[in-house]
């Protein structure tokens, strides 16, 4: 009988804290609440800036899993205003990620120049399973990195990505020429990389 009780006692403790493990991970903090909530779905946020010391940490810090569900009003309000930000007159930019507003969540929105009408789209946990061994010779310029943009030459032709929509299914896509570079770009945002570490290391290269 207590070799039952232990057992039992034991698989509660792991399923405990792993179920305790994928909440913490999956949903906003109450400061990224109270951050995202502040305003309406419509009103862009503060870009982070490397200039600002504060700022510049945030975004050398990996964010998470974000768990689908297009029933979370907090979600849908924070890809909301994510958008509003990327396309706000002040900012102009083709893709941005969440960190980059000081939300440390696998978010991304890319601008799909590769399709009719350059939509924008929304990535939930997206990452990259290969990169081409053809690299591409491209300017870029970032958001959070302002009055400076660089050549690089290190970034893939091709991509094979993996993500989630929003109603939590996950799908594979290849993408090609300068949205690949986006995808890459916003991927690295996601992992406290910015583009001017690509630089550095072509140039110590």
């Amino acid at each position: 009988m207590k070799k039952v009780v232990v057992f039992v006692f034991g698989i509660l403790l792991v399923y405990g804290c792993s179920g305790a493990k994928h909440i913490k991970t999956s949903s906003f903090s109450s400061d990224e609440k109270e951050r995202i909530t502040n305003k309406d779905s419509l009103t862009p946020m503060r870009v982070y800036k490397i200039s600002n010391k504060a700022d510049s940490l945030l975004l050398r810090a990996k964010s998470t899993y974000i768990k689908p569900n297009p029933n979370d009003i907090i979600l849908k309000t924070f890809v909301k205003r994510l958008y509003a930000t990327v396309t706000d007159s002040m900012s102009l930019g083709v893709g941005i990620a969440a960190p980059q507003v000081g939300i440390l969540k696998n978010i991304i929105w890319v601008q799909r120049l590769d399709k009719d009408n350059l939509p924008f789209e929304v990535y939930l946990n997206p990452k990259i399973d290969t990169y081409s061994q053809q690299k591409q010779t491209v300017r870029e310029g970032c958001l959070s990195i302002p009055n400076r943009s660089e050549t690089l030459n290190s970034r893939a032709q091709e991509i094979i990505i993996t993500y989630d929509t929003m109603d939590g299914v996950q799908k594979t896509e290849t993408v090609v020429g300068f949205t690949a570079v986006i995808f890459q770009h916003e991927i690295d945002h996601l992992n406290g990389i910015l583009y001017l570490d690509h630089l550095e290391k072509e140039l110590k290269n």
